[in-house]
């Protein structure tokens, strides 16, 4: 499976200022809120887990739901990068069900949809992924699951929404995130990303560790 260099993000203009240090200053970031690791994270990795996970074998066939490139920087208040962290995402396929033998639905699982990723951070802290918009599902708001690991650090785990979806208010989860500003800190914005693929969206999301 193919793996997203830094030459390709420049090609395609995605490595704007929003991902390059100091150009936010330490005032005005905020501690990513950690979160629940929640019951799904899968019970047995997929053959393939790299950063695509649209794209899964090479049969050519692409699983459901709009393409979403996820992308971002892993940093510390002050901006310094964390280079060499590895970090997983997982989140249900576009009919709402995980890659879990204990989801009910399992049954109904898109088999195109690798439903779990990893990635290590560059130099710079970046990081990318290829992957679907999440959706929701029976008592969850759309949100994506990820783990961030690196030697002598306590694993990192949360949840990352959707910015202004209608069904956040109603979520319990994004609702213990309290105030705003961390709300605001554990989600996304997307935009069209019509210049890297058809009918698909990115979302710039940078993770702040203490």
């Amino acid at each position: 499976m193919k793996k997203y260099s830094r030459r390709s993000l420049v090609s395609a203009g995605l490595v704007s200022g929003i991902l390059m240090p100091g150009l936010v200053s330490a005032a005005t970031r905020v501690i990513t809120p950690s979160g629940t690791e929640g019951p799904f994270y899968p019970d047995q990795l997929p053959l393939d887990t790299d950063n695509d996970l649209v794209k899964l074998g090479a049969d050519g066939k692409s699983a459901a739901g709009q393409v979403f490139h996820l992308m971002g920087r892993v940093m510390n208040k002050a901006g310094k990068p964390y280079p060499g962290f590895i970090l997983e995402i997982w989140q249900c396929d576009a009919n709402g069900v995980y890659l879990h033998s204990g989801d009910a639905r399992r049954s109904r699982y898109d088999e195109n949809f690798q439903g779990f990723g990893t990635t290590i951070t560059s130099k710079n802290g970046e990081y990318r992924f290829r992957t679907i918009t999440p959706v929701s599902y029976p008592g969850r708001t759309p949100h994506i699951h990820y783990k961030i690991k690196a030697p002598n650090r306590r694993e990192f785990t949360s949840q990352l929404y959707l910015a202004g979806h209608p069904q956040n208010d109603r979520d319990f989860l994004y609702r213990r995130l309290g105030n705003s500003s961390a709300q605001k800190a554990a989600s996304v914005a997307l935009i069209p990303a019509v210049e890297l693929e058809k009918g698909a969206v990115k979302g710039t999301f940078d993770i702040v560790l203490s």
